[in-house]
């Protein structure tokens, strides 16, 4: 079996089809599967990293208003489709599995004008451009959120890859937070905003520093590389700790050491979150078409995290949510259990056996 997966630019495109990729290796060791991306994308180094192949066709990016680049849009994204063609053709693929992105619509156009079943994963509640065009041909439409409002669509929750996925916080509490230098008993808040952090997030978590040490609790602060100059190292004054780093490359352990999370609503981290158990604050990006709110919603209506709005989160704001909940470990377990249940875990088995589904059902040429 032949497969083409499309997707990347941010973590919240390439970790779904990564994660994808992971389930259809598992589920059909021999199978081709080929990675499509952009050289401006995190998918350069990250793919090749996690072992698949990666192609790239040029980033189109879509305006959205009225711009000179609009009037170059059409000969540049005629440019991709050939490259997407190209690609589509020396590998043969029997299926095409897009998860929006600059990548994935030139895929998509390609897949569709040669005749090549699609299947598209939507990450957000509100989707992106790419996907919507392609959900009006593809064969199966995949969705993360319910309220995405795609046609035809199957709500498979979002690909995580297996260390997410078949996490026991519980079962690896203590050697997680030995790996962090923490103690087996401390009360431990993670904060990040994402892969390239939230400049929000750090401020209001240095705010609040002091109180949330004062009231025993540690923070493991990760600031995303960006931003880790704008923040400081402080030395702790009480038993707790502030742990401050750029970058976690293996975010289970950090999901594994942590009673509560501080976060962007990014699908990727409200899945996450969601499917380990881990109870969250989350503090949607104010900017964009709103879908960072529409994620969380779920997992908030569920009683499974808190929102907070990007404008009232202060280091006050923060420490007394934080310090609320802390002072009542029980409602942090109700949150934790009531999460888990928003977001299923085999979501990247569900998306691989699509496409399996509709490679078996081709005649091999």
């Amino acid at each position: 079996m032949r497969f083409v997966l499309a997707g990347g630019g941010t973590t919240g495109h390439i970790s779904p089809m990564l994660a994808t990729a992971e389930a259809l290796a598992d589920m059909e060791p021999a199978a081709q599967i080929t990675c499509v991306g952009t050289r401006a994308g995190l998918e350069t180094s990250v793919v090749p990293q996690a072992g698949f192949t990666l192609e790239l066709v040029d980033p189109v990016p879509l305006p959205r208003s009225v711009t000179p680049g609009l009037f170059t849009m059409p000969v540049r994204l005629a440019k991709a489709v050939g490259q997407a063609k190209d690609i589509l053709g020396s590998t043969r693929a029997q299926v095409v599995v897009g998860f929006g992105g600059y990548a994935a619509l030139p895929v998509f156009l390609a897949a569709w004008r040669m005749g090549i079943p699609v299947v598209v994963h939507e990450a957000n509640a509100v989707p992106g451009l790419a996907n919507r065009i392609a959900s009006r041909f593809a064969v199966d439409v995949c969705v993360t959120f319910a309220n995405s409002g795609l046609p035809h669509q199957i709500v498979t929750g979002m690909p995580v890859r297996k260390a997410v996925a078949d996490l026991d916080r519980e079962a690896k509490r203590s050697t997680a937070r030995h790996g962090f230098g923490l103690e087996d008993d401390a009360k431990v808040l993670l904060v990040s905003g994402g892969s390239q952090g939230a400049r929000t997030l750090n401020q209001a978590t240095v705010a609040a520093r002091q109180a949330l040490n004062d009231a025993g609790i540690s923070i493991l602060h990760v600031t995303g590389p960006k931003n880790y100059a704008e923040t400081v190292d402080l030395p702790a004054s009480t038993s707790a700790a502030y742990l401050r780093v750029p970058y976690v490359q293996h975010m289970e352990e950090a999901y594994a050491a942590a009673d509560l999370m501080l976060a962007r609503s990014g699908a990727g981290t409200v899945a996450e979150t969601a499917i380990v158990g881990l109870p969250a604050i989350f503090v949607p990006l104010p900017h964009g078409n709103g879908e960072q709110a529409k994620n969380a919603a779920g997992v908030v209506d569920a009683q499974g995290g808190i929102l907070i709005e990007d404008g009232q989160l202060t280091g006050e704001r923060l420490a007394t949510e934080v310090i609320q909940l802390f002072t009542d470990p029980q409602t942090l377990v109700s949150m934790g259990h009531a999460a888990r249940h928003v977001m299923p875990r085999d979501a990247a088995k569900l998306v691989a056996r699509c496409a399996v589904d509709l490679a078996g059902n081709q005649a091999t040429p």
